[in-house]
């Protein structure tokens, strides 16, 4: 992805000030913010990343959308937008919630289910990860119909695949190698 270096850069630097101001949770939160809202609207990516929309409309439309930014959060887009890198500040929020995360020993849990999860299910999920892992976790939940039912839990290199899918999967195969079912 492009400008993926300068934005580790960025975030780097700006978790070191955070630390420093002992602001690191409230810019984690605008960091997430600021990366789901530009995210989910094109609108605002398209203009972040426009060279037609000049420099303080964008600054003044970043503050406007996200009033209550820690002065950190408020610090880096000013830094981004004086060094011509606005466009990366997506990019920038999602390299400082990874650094976050590593920093406070937090992992990246990715949970495929048939059905999305509810709110009890996400802390049995949370609580097993915390138990194979020593370490807590965010979670990301994929809806995947083609799984049929059960879960696919994925931790960093560790996948356990608990899905209806995988076991007909499985049982076809041993049904297929089977000499005696094999001949009716």
């Amino acid at each position: 992805m492009r400008g993926t270096r300068a934005a580790q850069r960025y975030a780097k630097a700006i978790l070191s000030l955070a630390k420093d101001k002992k602001v690191t949770d409230a810019v984690e939160k605008d960091m997430q913010t600021i990366l789901q809202t530009v995210e989910n609207s094109r609108d605002l990516e398209n203009m972040l990343t426009s060279p037609v929309v000049r420099n303080n409309i964008k600054k003044s439309a970043l503050l406007e959308i996200f009033k209550n930014l820690d002065v950190v959060t408020k610090g880096a887009i000013d830094i981004l937008i004086e060094n011509g890198r606005i466009n990366i500040l997506h990019i920038v929020a999602r390299q400082y919630i990874i650094q976050y995360n590593e920093m406070n020993n937090v992992r990246q849990a990715v949970v495929t289910t048939a059905v999305p999860l509810d709110g009890e299910l996400e802390a049995q999920v949370l609580a097993k990860v915390k138990e194979l892992t020593g370490s807590k976790a965010t979670l990301k939940n994929i809806v995947d119909e083609d799984i049929i039912g059960g879960f696919i839990l994925r931790v960093g290199d560790l996948q356990y695949d608990a899905s209806v899918a995988r076991n007909l999967s499985r049982l076809k195969r041993e049904l297929k190698d089977n000499t005696y079912v094999s001949k009716f």
